[in-house]
């Protein structure tokens, strides 16, 4: 059965969700146009997702989003603990029934002695069963309290902490610390080892401090990894997926991409054209920095040298001025790679890569991954995280591992790159970002 929304309804409902006074909505129908118009691209760009991966093989898996292990490396990470609010009931628990004092538990103590020897006397006396069972009760209702004061006296305002006077994790709900996490990428690829290829789609969170127009604490990823994978097949996939779900918008979002043409940007559909069914180029970081210095018509923000990190009017200018189409840059520096990517016979390079597009830059982030035992506990360690999170990640290549390889999808981005929008906030139903975290 189909049932009928009022557009006069639907129209209050964006209008709150904009934050905007319903009247004069006139003046707002292009702005809750839109919103519906990215809303259903956004669905279609999912559901597309879904569709490539079951067609081509895919296990779809769903990752944790509480973890305890730093994907990236970089410790921008929301922590998940319960010890505030423990330590707020602690302190509201003294404000309400302050700490005994030792007097008061020594003469608890002093009460459960006297208990104790009641019944002792009992049994010598040989007397009733019912007579010693009531002296055992009370007494054990004394120890009891003793247990409570002393439990009590312990207390202590605030967060737990050891006594070199670090926080006492033990104490938390997990027993150690725990985050949100920022890729699923590390769990999935337990299951790429006994499943071959699997992908998982789901909520990543950063603590970046960032108000760029590409940036947002809490948006999507879509992780796929293959087993039997090397960086050339990695690259394949990520291809066909990006090429996979421009024909996609074009085939079942003609609509609403045409009022994207025509109300924020003309070239939307010709670029879904152009990406959809133009081989990407591919070429490596060394060459891409040779490319990027030899630029005599345009003065960068960010210096250009091998090493750093490409900035996004790097990748834009690649993509956008030089090639004129998708560019995959790979053999990236180590130092600014994550743990994870195969270290490469250079030692100097890793073997990941990015895919570049017009509009938005870099749009997928992946390697393969390293399976060597010896390397991947160095790169560990040189990048400064502790092995002990990592013990079960190190399992996978302690007893038996295979060559995989995988990547991230910033879907946002992916949305951004369709629709023509400037800002990724306006492309996800509830931006979180620093500062705004409601509705």
């Amino acid at each position: 059965m189909l049932y009928y929304i009022d557009p006069f309804l639907s129209n209050v409902a964006l209008a709150i969700l904009i934050g905007v006074p319903f009247f004069p909505l006139c003046k707002k129908k292009k702005l809750l146009l839109q919103i519906g118009a990215v809303a259903r691209i956004r669905h279609q760009l999912a559901y597309a997702s879904h569709r490539f991966f079951d067609e081509n093989g895919f296990l779809y898996v769903h990752t944790p989003i509480i973890t305890t292990s730093d994907c990236e490396g970089a410790g921008e990470m929301f922590q998940v603990t319960t010890l505030f609010s423990q330590a707020e009931k602690t302190e509201k628990e003294l404000r309400e029934n302050p700490k005994p004092s030792d007097s008061e538990i020594e003469a608890a103590k002093v009460l459960v002695k006297e208990k104790g020897d009641v019944v002792a006397q009992l049994k010598a006396a040989k007397a009733s069963k019912q007579e010693i069972s009531t002296a055992v009760d009370e007494l054990n209702r004394a120890k009891e309290i003793v247990s409570k004061l002393e439990e009590r006296f312990k207390l202590k305002p605030g967060i737990p902490r050891k006594d070199d006077g670090s926080i006492a994790f033990e104490n938390d709900f997990f027993k150690r610390q725990a985050f949100l996490t920022v890729s699923g990428q590390l769990q999935v690829e337990t299951y790429a080892c006994a499943l071959s290829s699997v992908y998982t789609f789901g909520p990543t969170f950063r603590a970046e401090n960032s108000h760029t127009s590409r940036h947002l604490a809490e948006f999507w990823m879509v992780e796929p990894e293959i087993a039997f994978a090397n960086l050339q097949d990695d690259m394949n996939c990520a291809e066909k997926y990006v090429q996979y779900l421009c024909k996609w918008l074009l085939d079942h979002c003609q609509e609403d991409m045409e009022f994207m043409v025509k109300n924020y940007d003309k070239s939307a559909i010709e670029r879904l054209e152009l990406v959809s069914s133009t081989p990407f180029v591919r070429i490596s970081y060394t060459k891409a920095v040779e490319l990027l210095k030899n630029v005599t018509d345009k003065k960068f923000d960010n210096k250009v040298e091998w090493g750093i990190d490409l900035a996004s009017e790097h990748e834009r200018y690649l993509t956008e001025d030089i090639f004129k189409k998708p560019v995959i840059v790979y053999n990236y520096p180590k130092g600014i790679k994550a743990f994870y990517m195969r270290l490469n016979d250079d030692d100097k390079t890793v073997a990941a890569m990015d895919v570049l597009v017009p509009k938005v830059g870099e749009l997928i982030g992946g390697s393969q991954r390293e399976e060597r035992l010896d390397v991947l506990k160095q790169r560990i360690l040189d990048a400064g995280l502790p092995l002990e999170p990592y013990e079960w990640y190190l399992d996978l290549r302690r007893f038996g591992s295979v060559k995989h390889s995988g990547f991230g999808l910033g879907f946002e981005r992916m949305i951004l790159f369709a629709t023509g929008m400037e800002n990724i906030r306006d492309v996800i139903p509830f931006p979180r970002y620093p500062g705004r975290a409601d509705l």
